[in-house]
């Protein structure tokens, strides 16, 4: 049975002498696909399978069950973010949420076209990485069913002003009076909160669109990843890596 889609490679995995293993996430969900002699550098597969390249694939699932890439075209290579050790690291944390996350429907069509527009700014020597990654952490999130109340706080309703705390278990938010009811400490400025409801509300083309002081982008980084740990309970293990480059 044979079959076409697009497809960005998260992962790639040598086996035999030029045979791959590739991870693709496809607009449908993650495939696993045999992609053999594709290390061969005359190979028709060799540019179009590696790591991170956004192809146009097509599948051939055998009588086991397991697909083989038949052809691939390319359609972007993200070669730049190799420029950036800090862009990389945190190329390959991404795609191990992705992967880990397991999207399908809808879920995998938004995961992809954030992947491949954080991919895309990653490639850009003037990104600021901590506002891609806290970006891509709630998208995920929300993605898969994970969004948060950031509506205004649970108690008191107050909307905006001061600090908030955005309690992880639960994702829901507390004024600075209310948590300190409860002896938590805040965890979010307003601007933090600001930033952190305009990426999950925007629509997908103005979701980086926003600016935030340094110190504000790299708490929100930290509690968005917080809350995505929560969900996904064992730490990728790429992400020992990233906080050595991108602490």
């Amino acid at each position: 049975m044979q079959s076409t889609t697009e497809g960005l490679v998260l992962r790639e995995v040598k086996f035999r002498e030029s045979d791959r293993m590739l991870t693709i996430l496809t607009p449908q969900g993650i495939v696993s696909a045999a992609a053999k002699g594709s290390l061969r550098l005359k190979s028709k597969l060799f540019s179009a399978c590696g790591l991170f390249c956004y192809s146009d694939f097509t599948l051939y699932q055998g009588r086991n069950g397991v697909y083989q890439v038949d052809e691939a075209q390319i359609k972007k290579i993200f070669f730049d973010i190799r420029n950036r050790v800090e862009a990389l690291a945190l190329a390959m944390y991404l795609a191990e949420v992705a992967i880990t996350l397991q999207p399908t429907g809808a879920e995998a069509e938004g995961m992809l076209r954030l992947l491949l527009n954080s991919l895309y700014l990653m490639g850009k020597e003037d990104t600021n990485l901590y506002q891609v990654c806290a970006v891509a952490q709630l998208k995920a999130l929300s993605l898969a069913g994970f969004m948060p109340d950031i509506v205004m706080c649970k108690q008191c309703g107050k909307y905006e002003g001061g600090s908030f705390y955005l309690d992880i278990p639960t994702g829901q938010l507390l004024c600075s009076q209310c948590a300190a009811l409860q002896n938590k400490q805040p965890n979010l400025d307003s601007g933090g909160l600001a930033a952190m409801r305009h990426i999950l509300l925007a629509e997908d083309k103005k979701v980086f669109s926003f600016s935030l002081k340094e110190e504000s982008l790299k708490r929100l980084c930290k509690i968005s990843r917080v809350m995505l740990l929560d969900v996904l309970e064992k730490p990728p293990k790429t992400l020992e890596f990233l906080d050595t480059v991108l602490p």
